[in-house]
C-alpha cells in the first residue's frame, strides 16, 4: 500500500522555490486511465504546487511531486507501474492524517493542491468497469491561504500580502488574512517599503515576476509568489473588486491608489485561484493612509525584539511579556498594535481610556475576563463557515461567543456609577443582541438546533438534536427501530439453526451478514433460508434476502437522516453568512475588550503608568522598567531590576535632544536604550507603560542599531551590517524620530571607528534633530557636549570593591570615568597571567597617551610569569575548622586571642 512507509519525522527539508519551478512532467500520451486523470490535473496546477491525489484513504503524489514530498517529508519514496516506459515515483499520506503532513509542507514552504474525489467509486463504475472516479482541484494551500486551526498559530495573524510597482513609480501594499477576513492596503515609498513589511510580517508576498529576489530581500520570513504583470493591472483589479463587492464605485471604502487597486486586486485573483474559482471572503477592503503608524525598520524590529526573540521565538519577547488576554482574537490584536504603533492621537487616548476603565474597578475587569474566557476565536470561526470548511464546533462556537458577548453587557450593566468611555460603548453596542433580532434568533436557534457536543465535520452527522426538526426525528426513528430489529433477527436466526454464538455483523463490502464459527457452519449449510457468502480461516458468513432487504431500509434511513441533517446546516450557514458583517463586528469587539482588560491587568501586576502622549517633541520617563528583563530576573528570583529615568527633548529646550551613554559593558547601557524604545512603542500602541511616569511626544520613526551581528547570506561582514543600518538612520531619520544606536564604529580600527562614530553623533544632531540615545566606549565623545548646544552625558555607575568590578545599573548624570573593561574581563574568566598583562599594557597606554610609542619597548607576554595561586593562611585554615555555632562565649574569646597571636 502506498502509505505503508508513511511516518513522522521532526524534520522537514525546506523547498527551494526555484527548483519547483523548473520541473518537468511528462504527458498522458500512453497512460492508464487514472494516470491521465492525475497528470491532466496535474497540468491544471501551479507548476510549484505539489498535487495530493485523493485515491480512497490515501492521497498520492507521482513523479517530481512525490520525490520532493518524500525528501521533505523523510517519508518512503517506492515506484508503482511504469509510464511510457519509465517507473512512477510515488509516495502517499493517509487521508486521516493528511493535515499533519499538510502543516508541514506548509510551514516548508511548499504549496500543495487538493485533488478530491467528486464522486462515489460505486456511481463511477455504472459508467462501466474501467471508469476512472472523477476528480477536480478543490483548493491550492499555500502559506498565506489558511484558515483551519491545526494549521495556523492561532495568538498570531496570517496575512498574504502583495506588493504593487506601477510604471509611474508609484507603489503600494494590500493585504489579507484569509483566516478571519481582514483586507487592507496602504501607498508606501520606497523608503517605507522595508519597515511596513517587516510590520506585516505576512507568510506569503505576491510581487511582479521580475521583483522576485528584492521581494526575497524585504520578506525574509515569506514565501514569494511571482504573479505576471497582467495579474498587477489597475483597471482589471478595479473591475474585479466591483464584481466582487457588487458596487458601482470602490469610493464607499474609501479613497485608494491606482497602485493600492492593483496590488488588492492580485490578491483577490490568487485567492479565487487558491480556492479554485470560489469567492474570497474577505471583509471590504479598506485604505490606511500612509504615515498613521510608527515606521520601524527590521534592524529596529528584530533588535527590540518586538514578537520574536532573536532565536524566533515568542517567549521572551515584547508581546510574550506583556500579553495577558485570553482569547485568540484579543492576542492577535494586541500583536498588531505592539508591530504597527500608531501615530493619531486620538485613537491612542481612545485605546488608553479603555485601558484606564478598566485599571480603575477590578471587579469590573475579572466579570469581563471571565466571560472572555469562553468567546472563542469566532472570527476565524466565522471565515471557515463562509468558505464551506466549517462544521457544526464552528456554529456552536460563533453562538456560544455571541452569547458570551450578551451575558458581558449584562454583567457591565450592573455599574451605572462609572460608565464606560466611548470605545467600550461602541464595543458593548456591537455585541447587543437586543438590538439585532435577526443575529438573536439565529444564536437561539443555533443553540437549540444542535446538541452539546457536536461533531468536527458535518458528514459525520449527528450533530441536530432531537425535536428540532420532525422530518429528522422520523428518519432518525426509523433508521434505530431497523437497527432493533437486526437484533431481534438474531435471536430469531440463532434459535432456528440452534447455533446459540451467531452473530449478526455489518462491512463495508458484504453489509449485513450471519457469522458463525466453522464448526457450526453445516447447521446453515443445509438451510435455504442462509445464502452462503465467504469462508475464512475460522468463521463462515452467510446472508438471508429478509437481512439484504432490511440493510436497504437501513441504508435509505440513515442517508435520509443525514441529508436532513446537512441540509440544517447549510440552513444555518447562509443565515450566518447573510449576518456576516453583524458577526464580524461582535468579534472584533469581544477582541476590542480582550486587549483593553487583558492590558488593565498587566498594568497593575506590573505597576505600569499611564503615560502623555502629545504632538510634542518631549520623551520624559521616570523609573522607567525594561518589561521582558524586569519578567525575566522575577522568574528567575535573581532579585528586582533597577529602575531609571530618561529625558529628551526634540527642541533641546527642557532636556537634551541626544544623550551619549557610556559605562562599563555588562552595565546596562543597552537594555537602558532598549527599554526606552519600547516605552514609545508600547505607549502609542495604547498600553501603560513599566514607569513611575511618562510623556512621550509622537514618535513617526523609530530606528535601533543595538547588538552586532553579520549577514553572511547577502556576504555582509558585522561592521558592513553595522555602516548600512547606520546609513539608513542618519539618511532617514527625522524631527520626529527616536534613534538608539549603540557602539557604533566598533568593528574597525580604532581611529576609523572613532572618526565614524564622531559625525554620526554630529549628523544626528544638526542635521537629522531627532531624539537619539548613543552609546559608545570612545570616551573622545562625550566632549562633544560642550561643542553641541541640545546634547548631553549621562553614565551607567559602577564601583571596585575589594578588587572586584560591581554593577549598579543606575543612570547618573555625567560620562564614565573609564570603560572597565579589564575587569570585566576577569569576570569572564580569563586566566589571571592575561588580565595582569592587559592590565601592564593598558597602564603603559594610558601614562604615555601614544599608542605606538608606548608599545615599542615593552617586553613580550612569554617574560611575564603567570602568578602563583596563594595559599590559605594558618589563621584562614583555622578558621574554617571552627563550629562558631558550638562556641561557648568563653571560648570564642580564647579563639581571637589565640588568632590574634597566629598574626603577630
Amino acid at each position: 500500500m502506498a502509505g505503508a512507509g508513511v511516518y513522522l519525522s521532526v524534520m522537514t527539508r525546506p523547498a527551494d522555490p526555484a527548483q519547483m519551478t523548473q520541473r518537468a512532467f511528462p504527458t498522458p500520451e500512453g497512460g492508464t486511465p487514472m494516470m491521465v486523470q492525475f497528470l491532466e490535473l496535474r497540468a491544471e496546477a501551479p507548476l510549484d504546487a505539489l498535487l495530493f491525489y485523493r485515491m480512497g484513504d490515501f492521497y498520492e503524489l507521482f513523479f517530481d511531486d512525490a520525490v520532493q514530498a518524500a525528501a521533505a517529508l523523510d517519508i518512503a519514496l517506492t515506484k508503482r507501474g511504469e509510464h511510457q516506459g519509465e517507473k512512477v515515483p510515488m509516495c502517499g499520506v493517509p487521508v486521516h492524517n493528511a493535515q499533519t503532513y499538510l502543516s508541514r509542507l506548509i510551514k516548508a514552504g511548499f504549496k500543495v493542491a487538493v485533488g478530491e474525489q467528486m464522486e462515489d467509486p460505486a456511481e463511477a463504475k455504472k459508467r462501466g468497469s474501467k471508469a476512472v472516479v472523477r476528480r477536480a482541484i478543490t483548493r491550492i494551500v499555500t502559506p498565506g491561504t489558511l484558515t483551519e486551526d491545526d494549521l495556523l498559530d492561532a495568538r498570531s495573524a496570517n496575512r498574504i500580502a502583495a506588493w504593487a510597482q506601477l510604471a509611474t513609480g508609484e507603489m503600494a501594499i494590500a493585504w489579507a488574512d484569509v483566516s478571519d477576513g481582514e483586507y487592507c492596503s496602504t501607498a508606501v515609498s520606497a523608503a517605507d517599503l522595508d519597515a511596513e513589511l517587516a510590520a506585516l510580517n505576512p507568510s506569503e508576498l505576491l510581487c511582479l515576476d521580475d521583483a522576485a529576489k528584492p521581494a526575497e530581500s524585504l520578506a525574509p520570513n515569506a514565501v514569494v509568489t511571482p504573479r505576471a504583470r497582467a495579474k498587477f493591472d489597475a483597471a482589471a483589479a478595479e473591475r474585479r473588486l466591483k464584481a466582487r463587492f457588487e458596487v458601482q464605485s470602490l469610493d464607499a471604502f474609501g479613497a485608494f491608489t491606482k497602485a493600492e487597486i492593483a496590488a488588492l486586486g492580485c490578491i483577490l485573483d490568487y485567492l479565487e485561484l487558491s480556492q479554485a474559482g470560489a469567492p474570497a471572503r474577505l471583509r471590504p477592503p479598506a485604505s490606511q493612509a500612509p504615515g498613521m503608524v510608527m515606521a520601524i525598520d527590521p534592524a529596529a524590529r528584530a533588535s527590540l525584539e518586538i514578537e520574536r526573540t532573536l532565536q524566533g521565538r515568542r517567549k521572551g519577547s515584547l508581546v510574550d511579556a506583556v500579553d495577558r488576554t485570553l482569547t485568540a482574537p484579543g492576542a492577535r490584536l494586541l500583536a498588531e498594535r505592539l508591530a504597527r504603533p500608531s501615530l493619531d492621537l486620538t485613537e491612542i487616548r481612545a485605546r488608553l481610556d479603555s485601558v484606564s476603565w478598566f485599571a480603575e474597578d477590578r471587579t469590573i475587569r475579572a466579570g469581563v475576563r471571565k466571560r472572555l474566557k469562553a468567546a472563542g476565536d469566532p472570527a476565524r470561526a466565522l471565515t471557515r463557515l463562509l468558505l464551506g470548511r466549517g462544521g457544526p464546533r464552528d456554529l456552536a462556537a460563533l453562538a456560544r461567543a455571541l452569547k458570551e458577548g450578551e451575558r458581558l453587557i449584562a454583567a457591565l450593566s450592573k455599574d451605572r456609577l462609572n460608565p464606560p468611555p466611548p470605545r467600550v460603548s461602541d464595543c458593548l453596542n456591537a455585541l447587543s443582541l437586543a438590538e439585532r433580532p435577526e443575529l438573536a434568533a439565529l444564536v437561539d436557534d443555533v443553540n437549540r438546533g444542535l446538541v452539546e457536543e457536536p461533531p468536527l465535520l458535518a458528514r459525520d452527522g449527528g450533530f441536530i438534536a432531537a425535536g428540532w426538526t420532525p422530518p429528522l426525528d422520523e428518519a432518525r426513528a426509523l433508521r434505530d427501530e431497523s437497527r432493533k430489529i437486526v437484533a431481534g433477527l438474531q435471536a430469531t436466526y440463532a434459535d432456528a439453526s440452534g447455533v446459540a454464538a451467531l452473530k449478526i455483523k455489518h462491512n463495508n463490502v458484504l453489509g449485513y451478514f450471519i457469522e458463525v464459527s466453522a464448526r457450526n457452519a453445516d447447521a446453515l449449510m443445509g438451510d435455504d433460508t442462509f445464502i452462503h457468502r465467504q469462508t475464512m480461516a475460522n468463521a463462515v458468513r452467510f446472508s438471508t434476502p429478509e437481512l439484504g432487504e432490511l440493510e436497504a431500509k437501513i441504508a435509505k434511513a440513515g442517508e435520509r437522516a443525514l441529508a436532513l441533517e446537512l441540509e440544517q446546516f447549510e440552513s444555518f450557514r447562509t443565515r450566518i453568512e447573510n449576518l456576516a458583517g453583524a458577526i464580524r463586528s461582535a468579534a472584533a469587539a469581544l477582541a476590542e475588550l480582550d486587549v483593553a482588560a487583558a492590558a488593565a491587568d498587566w498594568a497593575e501586576e506590573t505597576a505600569a503608568a499611564r503615560p502623555v502622549v502629545d504632538d510634542s517633541c518631549a520623551f520624559e520617563i521616570e523609573q522607567g522598567r525594561h518589561p521582558v528583563v524586569e519578567s525575566a530576573l522575577k522568574r528567575s528570583g535573581e532579585g528586582r531590576f533597577t529602575p531609571n529615568a530618561c529625558s529628551l527633548d526634540g527642541a533641546g529646550d527642557a532636556a537634551p535632544r541626544l544623550t551619549l551613554v557610556t559605562g562599563p559593558n555588562m552595565a546596562g547601557k543597552s537594555t537602558f536604550l532598549r527599554q526606552n524604545a519600547v516605552m514609545a512603542i508600547l505607549a502609542q500602541a495604547g498600553l501603560y507603560v513599566p514607569a513611575k511616569s511618562a510623556r512621550i511626544g509622537l514618535v513617526d520613526r523609530l530606528f535601533s542599531r543595538v547588538g552586532a551581528a553579520d549577514d553572511l547570506a547577502r556576504g555582509r561582514s558585522t561592521f558592513m551590517a553595522e555602516m548600512i543600518e547606520t546609513a539608513a538612520i542618519l539618511n532617514q531619520a527625522g524631527p520626529r524620530a527616536l534613534v538608539i544606536l549603540d557602539e557604533i564604529g566598533r568593528g574597525t580600527a580604532t581611529f576609523d571607528g572613532l572618526s565614524i562614530a564622531w559625525a554620526a553623533v554630529e549628523h544626528l544632531h544638526e542635521v537629522n534633530r531627532c531624539r537619539a540615545l548613543f552609546a559608545t566606549h570612545y570616551h573622545e565623545l562625550t566632549r562633544l557636549v560642550d561643542e553641541l548646544d541640545a546634547a548631553g552625558n549621562v553614565s551607567l555607575k559602577a564601583r571596585e570593591w575589594k578588587g572586584e568590578l560591581v554593577f549598579l545599573h543606575e543612570v547618573q548624570p555625567g560620562p564614565a570615568d573609564r570603560s572597565y573593561g579589564v575587569e570585566v574581563a576577569k569576570r569572564a574568566g580569563l586566566p589571571k597571567a592575561a588580565v595582569a598583562r592587559a592590565r601592564e599594557i593598558l597602564d603603559r597606554l594610558e601614562a604615555d597617551g601614544a599608542p605606538a610609542a608606548a608599545l615599542a619597548d615593552l617586553p613580550l607576554f612569554s617574560a611575564i610569569a603567570p602568578e602563583a595561586e596563594a595559599k590559605p593562611s594558618a589563621v584562614e585554615d583555622r578558621l574554617k575548622a571552627v563550629d562558631v555555632d558550638g562556641l561557648s562565649p568563653r571560648e570564642a574569646l580564647d579563639l581571637l586571642y589565640a588568632l590574634k597571636g597566629m598574626m603577630e
